[in-house]
């Protein structure tokens, strides 16, 4: 009999509210996007490959292994496993990755341009900074490398030319990272329009920051975000 309370099945409703949230929040069009979710040492619920994140069912989720080999499941493993395998190995903490094409994160990308700046509050505790990966095909090996040298200092990597992949400590913190990227790339491109290049003060950036323990963030979480002078 299936058990509907047990750990797994839980981690794979969760990952099902995720991928409709993204769906709808056009974060990924068609088959875009992927989730996956650390449930023990070894092992990772991962979404399949070429399913709308909108449309997908526990049935078709996959079990992997560290190294990507296929526990359980009757579908193929996103094409861009090697990409959460990667950021699992090299941070034992981070137990949820996802990935997606918010379009203002993605423009950015496209234009290599990182989100570094102290605009708003909720991206500087949460998110720092999201630094540019350098371009890479999708699924490739060396996308993996592109966004390794990112899984202990930061939250989330825009991809260039590609999207934004946000991971942490549990699936809520990763998608809550997708997010408040997106917003932070937002509000930055109607600053860019309109003008406006006012960032926070740098005494505003160190209360902010010094504020993440309280939250449950690590204080290393991204670089520092650039802010202004007091005076």
């Amino acid at each position: 009999m299936k058990d509907n309370n047990s750990p797994d099945s839980i981690i794979k409703k969760e990952i099902i509210r995720a991928g409709r949230s993204m769906y709808a929040s056009g974060f990924a069009a068609a088959n875009d996007g992927n989730i996956s979710v650390r449930t023990r040492e070894n092992e990772v619920w991962i979404t399949p490959s070429g399913v709308s994140k909108g449309f997908m069912s526990e049935d078709i989720l996959c079990r992997i292994d560290l190294s990507g080999n296929l526990l359980s499941g009757i579908t193929v493993p996103s094409s861009e496993a090697k990409m959460h395998l990667r950021l699992y190995n090299e941070n034992p903490e981070i137990t949820a990755v996802v990935h997606a094409h918010p379009p203002f994160c993605t423009a950015f990308a496209a234009e290599g341009l990182p989100l570094d700046k102290a605009l708003i509050q909720e991206a500087v505790v949460l998110l720092g900074t999201v630094p540019l990966a350098g371009y890479a095909l999708p699924g490739s090996e060396e996308m993996a490398d592109s966004v390794a040298p990112f899984a202990l200092t930061h939250g989330a990597v825009l991809l260039e030319n590609h999207g934004l992949t946000a991971w942490g400590k549990n699936l809520s913190e990763a998608m809550f990272r997708l997010e408040c990227a997106e917003n932070l790339a937002k509000i930055t491109a109607i600053g860019m329009q309109t003008g406006f290049t006012r960032l926070m003060k740098e005494s505003h950036i160190d209360e902010l920051i010094a504020l993440r323990p309280s939250r449950g963030i690590d204080i290393r979480i991204g670089d520092r975000p650039k802010g202004r002078p007091d005076k």
